[in-house]
């Protein structure tokens, strides 16, 4: 049956109700070039007036995974789980949490991306190991989890190609905000990806997309009926961006961090929701058994990650890269590290380097930041507040204007933070 684009614009736009047959309609015409740009645009914009109910975005979904294929992993011997991350400023969880739940019985087949602005991406952190490679085919993804148990890789083409399409429409157009087309868009290559189950990691605060736990909740929610509804095990956390997460922000910096973590070590706020997420991924799997706080005592975890890093191609004992230059931002005043702002935080080492403005740029592995404080620790004045990396010394002083105000000492007091995990929320 066919439509007219203007037809189903207008009845979004007076905050009337898409059929499902309209839905299938307009994504698949939109994906074949039958509906154009500028009115896909007017709809998304509708869209985010007017909002779509749980039956229109769960048929909008599955419309954007009919546009593609729909990746089968029925030939494990062993329950699939996935973790999603909305993204922030140190947040390299991925890089511990996948080899650990391999390490514990499940297998992880993760389709990470890359960075953007000021939050980092998985494969960019990767790509700092020697060798490594992000771009797999489906048969060397099976090879690669059979051998490890755990791939994280970028999506391939035909993975939801009207999300694709949409999304960079979107970013353009001031129609990036919309929960529904947010929840859809990841959900429909989560879906597609072919996990059994699937944990969210929905960050809150200022390094977050969503900045209060109002509209990180709302997200989470229709994502988690999504999966749902998808016949996916899915569950959401709510966790906390209003600081960095850990101690480095930067690529080849955080893939050092997430080493320590694997070798029983590193920041307790990187070891407390790696391992939180993993007791949800294993839950959510069926998987009982191994404890993850074990695997990564006994070096099981470790020896999982070598196994995964060198069957995409890197050499897990490589050196990484570093910057060519460094500088260090020395505290203020003696005191108490009152607060420290993600955002903030996540542009300087943007701007150091680290991340990109437009998908093609390239990205420094070796910039970025590394903390010697977190909120709530005292400091001392004179005394390293954090340090700075970059390859080219021109870059500190863009990277110090965004620190400008994203920090501050005080005599005493509460910082106020969020908790690490806010919530946790299931159908």
């Amino acid at each position: 049956m066919g439509f007219d684009a203007v037809e189903i614009i207008s009845i979004k736009r007076d905050r009337g109700e898409l059929s499902t047959p309209q839905i299938d309609w307009v994504i698949d015409a939109y994906t074949k070039g039958d509906v154009a740009d500028e009115q896909m645009s007017a709809l998304a914009m509708a869209i985010l007036l007017n909002g779509m109910n749980r039956r229109e975005i769960a048929d909008w979904t599955q419309a954007m995974i009919r546009s593609g294929e729909r990746m089968d992993w029925s030939v494990l011997d062993r329950p699939t789980a996935d973790k999603h991350s909305t993204g922030g400023v140190g947040d390299k969880i991925t890089l511990p949490l996948a080899p650990l739940v391999a390490a514990c019985g499940a297998y992880v087949p993760q389709l990470s991306g890359r960075g953007l602005g000021h939050t980092g991406g998985t494969l960019d952190k990767l790509e700092s190991i020697p060798g490594w490679r992000a771009n797999l085919s489906n048969d060397e993804m099976l090879g690669v989890i059979r051998a490890s148990g755990a791939v994280v890789c970028a999506a391939g083409t035909g993975l939801a190609p009207a999300d694709k399409k949409l999304y960079a429409l979107r970013d353009v157009t001031g129609t990036v905000e919309s929960i529904p087309l947010i929840a859809s868009s990841i959900m429909s290559k989560k879906i597609a990806e072919g996990t059994g189950s699937l944990v969210l990691d929905v960050k809150v605060g200022s390094g977050a997309f969503m900045k209060n736990v109002d509209s990180a909740r709302e997200l989470a929610t229709t994502m988690v009926a999504l999966g749902t509804d998808a016949g996916v095990r899915t569950v959401a956390l709510l966790t906390a961006m209003d600081r960095p997460l850990g101690l480095k922000i930067g690529n080849a910096l955080e893939v050092a961090e997430s080493l320590e973590v694997l070798a029983g070590g590193g920041p307790a706020d990187v070891v407390e929701l790696t391992l939180r997420l993993a007791r949800e991924m294993l839950a959510a799997a069926g998987i009982s058994g191994k404890d993850p706080e074990q695997a990564l005592k006994d070096g099981s975890a470790m020896d999982a990650w070598r196994r995964m890093i060198t069957a995409q191609g890197g050499d897990p004992d490589g050196v990484l890269p570093q910057a060519a230059e460094s500088m260090t931002v020395n505290a203020p005043a003696s005191g108490v590290l009152s607060r420290l702002d993600a955002y903030g935080v996540g542009v300087a080492a943007w701007r150091l380097g680290a991340g990109r403005a437009r998908k093609e740029d390239p990205v420094s592995f070796g910039a970025g930041i590394t903390l010697h404080a977190k909120p709530g620790d005292v400091v001392r004045e004179g005394r390293p507040l954090m340090t700075l990396h970059a390859d080219e010394t021109a870059r500190f002083d863009r990277a110090l204007q965004s620190l400008d105000g994203a920090y501050e000492v005080t005599a005493a007091g509460d910082p106020g933070l969020l908790p690490l995990v806010i919530d946790r929320i299931e159908a």
